[in-house]
């Protein structure tokens, strides 16, 4: 229990991979696979986890020396990922189907705001069930991506609310950094990175640990 009634605030704003579902490292290793194929140098996680596919990309192009051009290394990206997740499938992350249950029968605004495109993004609804979100933004709708605020404030923006009466949940550095940004309150469930304690910022082991106060 985390003493943090979500219903107190005007929409609560969720990250999609990593922390509703369990896709951060599909993408990780995707990468990995891809720099492998390619014959490039080993990437540090630390610079990929959380990150949109831009910023993805011009790590990818780094360590293949630039030697390909970004689009073909977007579309190789888009299909490494494709393959892990379809050998792995979508799988929540604990915690989630109740938390999205129990903010659809409070009635309380909710958007999805992630770094995936619209694709990814679709075939992980599918799985999350549409009907819990009012709103989804993804890399494809802004022209900025996490750790910019711009995802979070355009999230707030087509809830029409303010950002600093919203709750963000995230998993990564990157995605509380934004949701930071944007003055949203954020709780943290760490997947790959290791989260530090921050004012503003609950800290928690799963969203098991969050829930509606009764």
């Amino acid at each position: 229990m985390t003493g943090l009634d979500l219903r107190t605030y005007d929409a609560v704003l969720l990250d999609m991979d990593g922390t509703l579902v369990d896709t951060e490292r599909q993408w990780v290793l995707a990468i990995h696979d891809l720099v492998a194929e390619l014959g490039g140098i080993p990437v540090d996680d630390r610079r990929i986890v959380g990150g949109s596919v831009a910023t993805i990309v011009a790590v990818l192009g780094e360590s293949l020396g630039h030697r390909r051009p970004v689009p073909e290394l977007v579309l190789l990206l888009e299909a490494a990922v494709a393959r892990r997740i379809e050998q792995s499938g979508i799988e929540l992350r604990p915690g989630a189907r109740r938390l999205l249950e129990l903010l659809s029968a409070y009635g309380v605004p909710t958007a999805l705001v992630t770094s995936s495109g619209r694709g990814d993004t679709e075939r992980v609804l599918d799985v999350l069930g549409r009907g819990h979100f009012a709103v989804t933004v993804t890399a494809d709708d802004v022209v900025r991506h996490k750790p910019d605020p711009l995802p979070y404030l355009t999230a707030a923006r087509l809830l029409g609310v303010d950002p600093g009466r919203c709750v963000a949940v995230e998993d990564s550095l990157a995605g509380l950094a934004a949701a930071e940004a944007a003055g949203c309150t954020t709780v943290a469930v760490p997947c790959l990175q290791p989260i530090p304690a921050a004012p503003g910022r609950h800290v928690l082991a799963s969203l098991d640990a969050l829930f509606l106060t009764a």
